[in-house]
């Protein structure tokens, strides 16, 4: 008896719950914003894993005619583009589809057909450089999908956003050189049975976690709200809570002669009450405290402001001032809740009749921004106009 049997069968098995995985993960990012960019995006970058999924079984790439193979190896070496473009449309909140997208997916797509249907065995001249450019592809974009995951990972909110960023780095790129060492190392660029069972092994263990991952998320977490997509300005500030009263009383409790006696459930219902109502007011205090520090310390005007130095000046940990920001105050990333006040002040000085004649540049620079660029960019989208147009605007009402 061979085993020749099973190793098909447990690659059917294994390509059959990837298919099912994907369009599982397909279904839950439209679920909720269906219009998004991410949510398109992983609808085609789904669509794209499930035909190279299917295409890539070892029978079929040894027997189908090449030229059916052509448009199904176009769309897989366009799968590198795609997952660049979902990782960006993922992490950026701000993202919007631009013709580099799809240019960038036509002309890997297209060049991968090409090459199956006209240039692979054809003699030509000019096989060899468009063969090894289709092999470099998948790495060029493997890089620029880190770089996509990695940017603004610092200033993430988001704590399950931040580990998703993390995974994505790790394993999508290191699928992707792997299997484009394994097609590098084969003559004609196709698997073996057992390296192609391989194949589908590893994509399986890099799609259940982000399912499992996507799953626990929850859709705010996902995608932006409106209310995450243009986020207010920071409020007034609120007043400081009165200094706790202590007595000598108080420092030193009298010990108790006896054990307390066990709480019914009633009581620990009551006591966790109140240790959630506690966590709750001092996720309260760290919000007043770190608005205190911005508004009146004005903070935000510091060029190497983070979240770490933000947090180290307020002796608590990063993470419990990125879930407060986040949670609290409603913004998913850090320079988004750092440009509403350095916005708020160059709005004010735009306003002010007795600084007409300050240049732009220097309010931009007093605000806390580093250039002009970003500070235009960021006070267009806040506003809808230009800073020069703000003012004229406000000073003519004035």
């Amino acid at each position: 008896m061979t085993m020749s049997l099973p190793i098909p069968l447990f690659d059917a098995m294994l390509r059959g719950m990837v298919l099912a995985l994907l369009a599982l993960l397909a279904a839950l990012l439209g679920r909720d914003r269906p219009a998004l960019p991410a949510a398109r995006a992983a609808a085609a970058l789904a669509a794209g894993l499930a035909v190279q999924v299917a295409s890539s079984m070892p029978w079929f790439e040894q027997s189908a005619p090449r030229l059916w193979q052509a448009p199904l190896v176009g769309i897989a070496v366009g799968n590198a583009a795609l997952l660049w473009i979902f990782v960006q449309a993922l992490f950026d909140d701000g993202f919007a589809f631009r013709p580099v997208h799809a240019l960038a997916w036509a002309a890997a797509s297209g060049l991968g057909t090409l090459n199956c249907a006209v240039l692979a065995h054809s003699g030509s001249a000019v096989a060899p450089f468009t063969t090894a450019l289709q092999r470099v592809l998948p790495g060029l974009f493997a890089v620029l999908t880190m770089i996509a995951a990695a940017k603004g990972w610092r200033g993430d909110l988001i704590e399950g956003r931040r580990r998703l960023r993390a995974f994505i780095v790790i394993a999508g790129v290191a699928y992707t050189l792997l299997q484009l060492a394994a097609r590098l190392a084969s003559p004609d660029g196709r698997l073996s049975d057992a390296g192609a069972t391989l194949d589908t092994a590893l994509l399986l263990c890099i799609v259940a976690p982000l399912a499992c991952s996507m799953l626990r998320m929850t859709a705010t977490e996902l995608f932006p709200s409106a209310r995450a997509m243009a986020p207010p300005e920071p409020g007034p500030l609120p007043a400081p809570p009165p200094p706790p009263s202590h007595t000598a009383a108080d420092a030193t409790p009298a010990r108790p002669e006896t054990p307390p006696p066990t709480p019914s459930p009633a009581e620990a219902l009551a006591a966790g009450n109140g240790q959630a109502n506690a966590a709750d007011a001092a996720e309260q205090a760290l919000v007043d405290a770190l608005l205190r520090l911005m508004a009146d310390e004005q903070a935000y005007r510091s060029e190497q402001l983070s979240v770490a130095s933000l947090a180290a000046r307020l002796a608590v940990p990063e993470y419990r001032l990125r879930r407060a920001i986040n949670q609290r105050l409603g913004y998913r990333n850090f320079s988004a809740f750092v440009n509403g006040f350095r916005l708020r002040e160059a709005q004010a000085a735009l306003s002010d009749p007795a600084r007409r004649a300050l240049p732009v540049l220097t309010i931009a620079l007093e605000a806390g921004f580093q250039s002009i660029g970003p500070f235009n960019r960021a006070f267009k989208a806040a506003t809808g106009a230009t800073p020069s147009e703000y003012r004229r605007q406000k000073l003519a009402d004035s």
